[in-house]
Formats: structure tokens, sequence, C-alpha cells
């Protein structure tokens, strides 16, 4: 484990991250952010893969009544995966779970307009896949975007992220390889790993999405 430190900001967070990824140039990769807060992690990871970046939205499918609950998600290739054990100790039935699909894949659609516009969504079939946001709390969304992408057939998914807890990564590395250069045991949230950890807009996740494309 690394000594302890603090990040300037996503930018400077996403720069230490490509230096621990040296291990992936050899590989057929494609970089993944999770919007909003990966994607400015992801570009200088992109950058140093010499890799294609997209955005890979995925979205909690929350029991009725009880949003808190995840039943599954669904990511935004229409992937869905659920977890049987929450839907069984719920009561949660096909149909109810079905409206909670159809609206989040609405909502996907939405929000992947709105991060990519007209481009085409990048190909991870055969593919290394990183996930990149700017850091974990309990792995839960990067867990359901590991299933997501093996079953739209990306051949390996490697999670990387410049902050998580140790019991999260510890969790993670059961269905992925992770990448974390800092893993504070005194863990109080991923922006507490940052000095600047402001809101980013969508506009803000389009021009770097954007500038990496023509890149």
């Amino acid at each position: 484990m690394m000594t302890r430190r603090r990040y300037r900001d996503r930018e400077q967070a996403g720069r230490a991250l490509a230096d621990h990824c040296g291990s992936l140039r050899d590989r057929s990769v494609v970089v993944l952010a999770l919007p909003r807060g990966g994607v400015p992690v992801a570009v200088p990871v992109a950058k140093y893969l010499h890799a294609p970046l997209d955005v890979y939205i995925v979205r909690k499918l929350g029991v009725p009544g009880q949003p808190e609950l995840a039943a599954g998600a669904i990511s935004s290739d229409g992937v869905v995966v659920t977890n049987d054990d929450i839907i069984r100790a719920t009561g949660t039935s096909s149909e109810d779970l079905q409206r909670v699909i159809d609206t989040e894949r609405a909502e996907l659609q939405r929000r992947a307009t709105a991060y990519r516009g007209s481009r085409p969504a990048v190909d991870v079939r055969g593919r290394t896949v990183v996930v990149v946001d700017d850091g974990i709390a309990t792995g839960a969304t990067a867990r359901a975007a590991v299933g997501a992408l093996r079953r739209s057939g990306a051949a390996d998914v490697v999670i990387a992220v410049p902050v998580a807890p140790p019991d999260a990564v510890a969790r993670l590395t059961e269905v992925a390889e992770v990448i974390c250069p800092l893993l504070p045991r005194d863990f109080h949230g991923v922006g507490g790993a940052y000095d600047h950890f402001e809101q980013l807009s969508d506009q803000q996740v389009r021009t770097s999405l954007a500038q990496a494309a023509q890149a």
C-alpha cells in the first residue's frame, strides 16, 4: 500500500492513476468513464494507454417503494443485471421490476444523448475494458458495470480508480482486476481525498469526450 496522500483535483488524480496502468499498455484496451466524475479522471488514462474513451452509464434498479434497495442495475448498452436475493426477499414482481427497468432505460438514453451526442458507443466486444471513476465508496456501481460489460462481450474488465476503501477493493477483486493507488483505512468518502471536488456539468462531460475523440 502506498503512503496516504491527497489529490489536487480529478485531472491530477487521473495522471496519477495512469502511472499505475503500465501493465495495460500491451492489451487491446477501451476506457469507459462512469459519469460525471469519472470522465476527467479517465481522459489522461485513455491518453496514456492510447485507447478510445467513452462513457458507461449504470443506473440502479430500485425496489418499488424502497428505492435505496437495489433489485439490480441497467447499463447504457441495455444490459440488465438482477439481484435475485433482493427480488425474492422483497417480493418484487416481474411486472414491477419491468416498470422500473423501463423508467431507468429512458433516463439512460437521455443521459447517453446528453453526454455522447450522435457519436456511436465504443464497441467493447473482445476488448479489455478499463472502467474509470473518481473513486469508489461501496463498489456497487462498479460491480454492476463489470457484470454488464461481461454480458456485452468484453474479454476482460479492469476497475481503475484513484481512491477507495480497502474493504471495497477486496470485494471488487472477486470479480475484476482493480487498480487503485490510494487505499486510506480512515476513508471518509471519495471527496475527502481531493482538495477540489466540485460537481461537473453535462457540458463539461461533453467537452472532455469531444476533445478525447479528436485526440
